[in-house]
């Protein structure tokens, strides 16, 4: 059993759409950002890369590669899955938190858990999304960004009651 952690924060500035576990949220600003922004799954890789003791979102895709501008974050996702894939592990769960006062999550979650389910292949009763405020603390509660955190468990595949090594 494998664990791991991610956090990501990005500040509001940018006239790139809001974009956040794929899902593209209409709103006024969106996050400055290389990649698109999409603070959601890039705590989601940055967990699922500790969990296998990898590295981080930026040994894989740095931000002074002219391939990862603007890039759709899901494909990095996708790209980062299939290397963990190939080490024999599966998803036991995934749990991750949006904190934002604005604007407000709920309404898109079950879009955003559709999304890292099929990027994951993976059923979507193991992925929990919630939203929270920072309660008009700090610049998230003053409404100058989001910020994201993501915890995941993988396990090692089995077969015949053996673990792959």
């Amino acid at each position: 059993m494998r664990i791991g952690y991610g956090f990501d924060i990005h500040s509001f500035g940018s006239i790139k759409p809001l974009v956040i576990g794929g899902v593209t949220i209409p709103y006024k600003k969106g996050l400055i950002a290389y990649s698109n922004g999409d603070l959601l799954i890039h705590a989601l890789i940055d967990a699922l890369l500790g969990a296998v003791a990898i590295g981080d979102i930026g040994t894989f895709f740095p931000s002074d590669n002219i391939l990862y501008k603007d890039i759709d974050s899901r494909v990095l996702l996708k790209n980062v899955w299939s290397k963990i894939q190939l080490m024999q592990y599966v998803i036991c769960n995934i749990d991750i938190t949006i904190i934002a006062e604005s604007p407000k999550m709920s309404s898109y979650i079950s879009y955003m858990k559709t999304n890292l389910g099929s990027d994951l292949n993976t059923q979507e009763n193991k992925i929990s999304i919630k939203s929270t405020t920072a309660k008009q603390i700090s610049a998230i509660g003053r409404k100058e960004g989001i910020a994201c955190q993501a915890v995941v468990m993988l396990l090692k595949k089995v077969i015949n009651n053996c673990s792959i090594t």
